[in-house]
């Protein structure tokens, strides 16, 4: 029986053994058919790399943290104490939370809306075209872009000169900023609360009231039109006019309408009596003005708001809002990034789902909010988290935007860690260090999301 076993496996080729033996197992080989060690000799160059340029600047930050800030002596840590006692630290850290909890949610939720939009209009690939387009660009020249943007000059930055022209759309401006009343001691006008000027004594009709205004700026001192005293009319009666004459236009006399001087019209004038408006006109284009019978025994006001300054817009750069004008470039720069990748995942959505949650009546709404969001919750979760670690990092944009006046309100971790380990005339490499291990130990909790996710997604 033994012999015609082992011949029926020669002849048939089944691969039984002769009783009484042990076939010796073959070597295993890996999952790319190659073996082990033939594997490693082709990651070796790569492991290197990643030795060299990962793992060991990780570990000598590590170590380098525990020395003083010449590296000469062991300080344990004290580096990490004077970080945490430090107010910019905390600064940094909530600027960096800020960055992290604002930014990739945006950016994530428009890439969405244009992936979504996009989707069934004609020319929705030039419109992609021209949002990724900011990706093209270094983080050093967006922040160069958007510097001159935030400029508060509204002649000069395109966000100023937009907010303005909004504003002044719907507020009117002051008539001759910058301009205040004469308050000399032979003046009429006194200061009066609020920035306000107010004749010293009470009017009374027949008796012209003059109200001389000085300040005007240089480009409003030409003398057209000028001046004029009112005349005859019922009720109160006075005129605004540029209290001041050129030397070539000869001697001034003060509180006097003098002939060749200034009139200001589109002067608000109020008549106050025991606090209350009781009338208000407008001076006219010869600076006269005219208030009705109720005027008599009122003191007149010229209203700050006569002079007010001209609207200049919005400080964006300035301490408060800073932060939010240095994201707002972050998120012009990277939507177009979150769009692509999410318009990659939406291509691949099964249109059968969709048609039939239209057909079982579902409005658009419905079927973007429990279908198409659902089936991309995968891509918008790799969307969300390489944005998370990206802002983690976040350096050029604050470093090249924020100017000297915000730059510490506006700091975070990378840029204070430039600004104390490098950017110096004497750095301190101890402290420096210490703060990019806390940086590492920030990122470290949103990697280990991510490759938990990464995980499961293989599994699948």
């Amino acid at each position: 029986m033994a012999t015609a076993e082992t011949s029926g496996a020669g002849a048939g080729g089944v691969g039984k053994t002769p009783a009484g033996t042990v076939t010796p197992p073959r070597p295993r080989k890996s999952v790319t058919g190659t073996r082990g060690w033939v594997a490693g000799v082709f990651l070796l160059p790569a492991l290197v790399l990643l030795g060299a340029l990962v793992a060991y600047p990780i570990v000598y930050s590590v170590y380098r943290s525990l020395f003083d800030k010449d590296g000469s002596a062991f300080i344990g840590l004290d580096n990490y104490t004077e970080v945490f006692t430090n107010d910019a630290f905390f600064t940094a850290i909530k600027n960096n939370l800020i960055w992290v909890a604002v930014a990739p949610l945006v950016c994530t939720v428009l890439g969405l809306i244009f992936a979504v939009l996009t989707e069934r209009i004609r020319w929705g690939t030039a419109f992609k075209l021209i949002v990724f387009m900011p990706m093209a660009i270094s983080m050093l020249a967006a922040g160069i872009i958007f510097r001159l943007v935030y400029e508060a000059n509204p002649e000069q930055g395109v966000a100023n000169a937009m907010w303005t022209g909004i504003h002044d759309t719907f507020v009117d401006g002051a008539p001759w900023p910058g301009a205040n009343g004469r308050t000399n001691s032979g003046s009429p006008l006194e200061k009066s609360a609020g920035d306000s000027f107010t004749t010293k004594a009470a009017a009374q009709p027949g008796t012209p009231v003059l109200l001389p205004v000085v300040g005007l700026k240089p480009a409003d001192m030409a003398a057209e039109p000028q001046a004029a005293s009112p005349g005859p009319a019922d009720g109160v009666t006075g005129t605004v006019w540029l209290d001041f004459l050129t030397p070539a236009q000869g001697k001034n006399n003060q509180n006097a309408v003098d002939q060749g001087e200034k009139a200001l019209a589109g002067i608000k004038v109020e008549a106050v009596k025991d606090g209350k408006v009781v009338a208000s006109t407008t001076s006219g284009a010869d600076g006269t003005f005219v208030l009705p019978d109720s005027a008599a025994g009122a003191q007149l006001r010229l209203p700050a708001s006569n002079f007010a300054e001209k609207y200049g817009g919005v400080d964006w750069l300035g301490p408060s809002v800073v932060t939010w004008g240095v994201m707002s470039s972050y998120v012009w720069m990277w939507a177009g990034f979150a769009m692509v990748l999410i318009a990659a995942g939406l291509a691949g959505v099964p249109r059968e789902l969709l048609e039939a949650a239209r057909v079982d009546g579902a409005n658009e709404w419905q079927v973007f909010r429990r279908i198409t969001v659902p089936v991309l919750a995968p891509v918008l979760v790799v969307v969300l988290v390489t944005l998370m670690i990206n802002v983690l990092k976040i350096f050029d944009l604050v470093y090249v935007i924020a100017p000297n006046t915000s730059a510490d309100e506006a700091t975070v971790l990378a840029v204070l860690l430039y600004n104390v380990g490098i950017g110096t005339a004497s750095p301190d490499h101890g402290v420096g260090s210490a703060i990019a291990v806390l940086l590492l130990l920030l990122v470290i909790p949103v990697m280990y999301v991510n490759i938990r996710r990464l995980r499961k997604e293989t599994r699948r």
